[in-house]
């Protein structure tokens, strides 16, 4: 199938590990020039090398905090110098806090909404108007299940499921105000999703300790049986990503403002 993505131009925030370098790794392939941010220089370095290795597609990258609202405001600058111009966003960077409502700190709420909703809105608000005069542009907001859903114990996210709901909300109402402006956007929302990253940070709210693999695997098994309609197998972040790039492609042309809800969830007889 060709997915009409080749020559084009995309920015995937988050996009050193996991989720989004599996999107950018799958958008060079399919021939798009790729510009890569996440904070940390060494990891985007690393991740840009991998890239190229196994695609053979010229991948740039941008040391960004998404929290950063002055990063964020010098972003058109800089997709312009390494891109010229955007045709593709995919809002992939964010976290989750999972721990009681009533232990939450004042400071993980604040940073629970910035890196979550925050980012998104503003990388959109500063992005869309590139997108509008070239004449159109695909977005993919990335969410989580914690903003559909109220997951059982230990995945209680009363501090970051509020801001992945708004993710969801945002995107809705950015593809009704801007399809007649040619510019799709489209929500994914990824169940469990097995990263080193994020599962040592689970690791660490939760278990709180490093586990053993066999252990670590057992202990994934565990918490996913606690959810209510759950298969047990996590995702890999390829099987996202191909999610991602199809919302972003051609092929998808007649997705707008959907809520594309990856998560394995097997009804139980």
């Amino acid at each position: 199938m060709d997915l009409g993505l080749a020559g084009k131009t995309a920015l995937v925030t988050g996009g050193s590990k996991g989720i989004g370098l599996e999107t950018a790794r799958a958008l060079a392939r399919e021939g798009v020039r790729v510009l890569i941010c996440a904070r940390r220089e060494t990891a985007l370095a690393e991740a840009a090398d991998d890239i190229r290795r196994t695609t053979e597609n010229k991948v740039v990258t941008h040391s960004l905090d998404v929290t950063d609202v002055k990063a964020i405001e010098a972003l058109v600058n800089v997709i312009e110098q390494k891109l010229g111009d955007i045709d593709l966003l995919v809002n992939n960077a964010g976290t989750g806090t999972y721990k009681p409502f009533l232990e939450v700190t004042d400071e993980e709420l604040l940073y629970g909404m910035a890196i979550n909703f925050f980012a998104q809105f503003r990388i959109c608000q500063r992005v869309i108007p590139m997108m509008l005069k070239k004449g159109g542009g695909r977005i993919v907001n990335v969410s989580g299940e914690t903003g559909i859903m109220v997951l059982n114990p230990p995945f209680l996210s009363s501090c970051t499921g509020p801001a992945k709901s708004a993710e969801i909300r945002l995107s809705r109402v950015l593809a009704n105000e801007f399809a007649p402006h040619n510019i799709r956007v489209n929500c994914v929302v990824p169940g469990f999703v097995n990263t080193p990253e994020r599962f040592a940070k689970w690791e660490r709210e939760l278990a709180k300790r490093q586990l053993q693999s066999d252990e670590a695997e057992h202990t994934r098994e565990q918490w996913s049986l606690n959810q209510a309609s759950r298969n047990t197998r996590w995702a890999t972040p390829q099987e996202i990503a191909n999610l991602i790039v199809f919302a972003l492609s051609d092929a998808a042309s007649y997705v707008n403002g959907a809520v594309l809800v990856a998560d394995n969830a097997l009804e139980k007889s």
